[in-house]
């Protein structure tokens, strides 16, 4: 069997690669657990120097992989460049940061000595999604392999270019051969891998009934997981927010990637003293953004990465539609001007949102902003809050007292005020309720695939 990669700009194929069989599987399975179990004997330093020579490789052949990331899923090239750099970022920080999050942590006890080591599980599956086909691959690679684990990634199916080349990159930086894999393999083949003794830990990112679906298995074999799946983050604008400020970030925050990321803004709640005043520096920001080849710096409007990703968004915006809901700009594919033959939705404004849509419960992944008017704090708080999600959330005001409040009650595992949400290797990042469970990044996502050993001397 072939996977085929293609072009969502062009819908043209770029390349068919043969799919990994059982016996591939099973030759990797055993590579990478013989791997590990000698890894794991290495000392923090010399995993970390490994990792820190994996970003300068990123960066050594930064515009090749950033021009694969372009290719397989249409994010523009300067975004894909940007995802090329934090992703050696992340290896940086792990490097520098490694020994201290795994030194033991010295407990006072009655025993004459008594403390927590920090070692690791085994070899842990990644299940990874296509719109930050590299970074969301390195954010667990890079903690899990510091700290002694070995690694196998299957990715989805449309960036197989990118597995491979993300594999390469610990090959060329000296990590031990098999240590991480990537396996071209369909979905159906997850849940055998979940199912082998040799892996010991799962860890997924993706929509909650991919996560549903792992987090059972693995539960039924007892194996540590950490789920990161959908967002319908809420964007909301106080009536005090400098509204230019709000505005001109929402645009970043909805239309970065195509609107393809859990953590873009997706519920823009707006106080009603300041909405028109939003609406009109926000609508102007939409208008200009524009659609074209990804690889042009002129063009600010990616494309969706695949065919039935952009039906499916559309049958979402349609069902609103039909409820009652207004399109105040766009809400339909893209044509014309050379977007005819690729997955183009044009830059999209949803008013009118209201419960019994599809849109008030779902997560729209794609560049279609909802808009929904609330008249005070507590209504917007309400509001925000009401969502199956709980990934990230955003609040605009002049007041930093009033915001971070606020902020303490959004139900979500990242709240931030007068800023959009974005992750940072130094901060956790994760959700609550349908958005998953457990943290990547930070000295808390290194401790998710560790096993805290307490160790008591007498």
């Amino acid at each position: 069997m072939t996977i085929e990669s293609i072009n969502p700009a062009t819908g043209k194929p770029i390349r068919r690669y043969e799919t990994h069989s059982d016996a591939d599987m099973e030759s990797a399975i055993a590579g990478t657990a013989a791997a590990q179990r000698a890894w794991a004997t290495r000392s923090v330093d010399a995993r970390a120097g490994l990792m820190r020579r994996a970003g300068e490789v990123l960066r050594e052949r930064r515009d090749e992989f950033a021009a694969i990331i372009t290719q397989e899923m249409g994010k523009l090239a300067r975004e894909a460049a940007a995802e090329i750099d934090k992703c050696a970022l992340v290896c940086d920080y792990y490097a520098d940061s490694g020994a201290v999050f795994l030194a033991d942590e010295i407990i006072a006890s009655d025993a004459g000595k008594s403390f927590v080591a920090y070692q690791p599980l085994g070899v842990v599956l990644a299940v990874m999604p296509w719109n930050f086909p590299f970074w969301q691959v390195f954010r667990f690679a890079a903690p899990a392999l510091v700290a002694g684990n070995g690694g196998l990634l299957k990715h989805a199916s449309n960036v197989p270019g990118c597995a491979l080349a993300i594999e390469d990159v610990f090959r060329e930086a000296g990590f031990p051969e098999h240590l991480f894999r990537s396996l071209l393999i369909g979905s159906g083949k997850v849940a055998q891998l979940i199912d082998d003794p040799r892996i010991q830990a799962a860890t997924l990112t993706g929509s909650d009934k991919a996560g549903r679906a792992v987090g059972q298995q693995a539960g039924g074999q007892l194996k540590k997981t950490v789920l990161e799946l959908g967002g319908s983050d809420p964007f909301v604008v106080l009536d005090d927010a400098d509204v230019d400020a709000a505005a001109r970030w929402g645009v970043k925050a909805r239309y970065q990637n195509a609107g393809q990321s859990c953590i873009a803004a997706k519920r823009f709640i707006l106080v009603e003293s300041i909405a028109d005043a939003f609406l009109e520096k926000f609508v102007a920001g939409v208008d200009a953004l524009q659609p074209g080849d990804p690889l042009n710096d002129k063009t600010s409007l990616a494309p969706m990465a695949r065919e039935g990703l952009r039906d499916e968004l559309h049958t979402q915006v349609r069902d609103a539609i039909d409820k009652g809901a207004t399109a105040l700009r766009g809400c339909k594919p893209a044509t014309g001007k050379g977007l005819d033959d690729g997955y183009w939705y044009e830059a999209s404004i949803l008013t009118g949102v209201a419960e019994g849509m599809r849109a008030w419960t779902e997560e729209l992944f794609g560049p279609v902003a909802i808009v929904i008017r609330v008249k005070d704090e507590a209504e917007a708080l309400h509001v925000a809050n009401a969502a199956p999600f709980g990934l990230g959330g955003a609040v605009w005001t002049t007041n930093a007292e009033r915001g971070e409040e606020f902020a303490r009650r959004m139900e979500c595992g990242a709240a931030f005020v007068n800023g959009m949400v974005k992750s940072d290797p130094r901060l956790p990042f994760g959700g609550i309720k349908d958005s998953g469970y457990g943290r990547e990044l930070s000295h808390h996502g290194m401790h998710e695939f560790v096993n805290m050993k307490t160790v008591w001397v007498g």
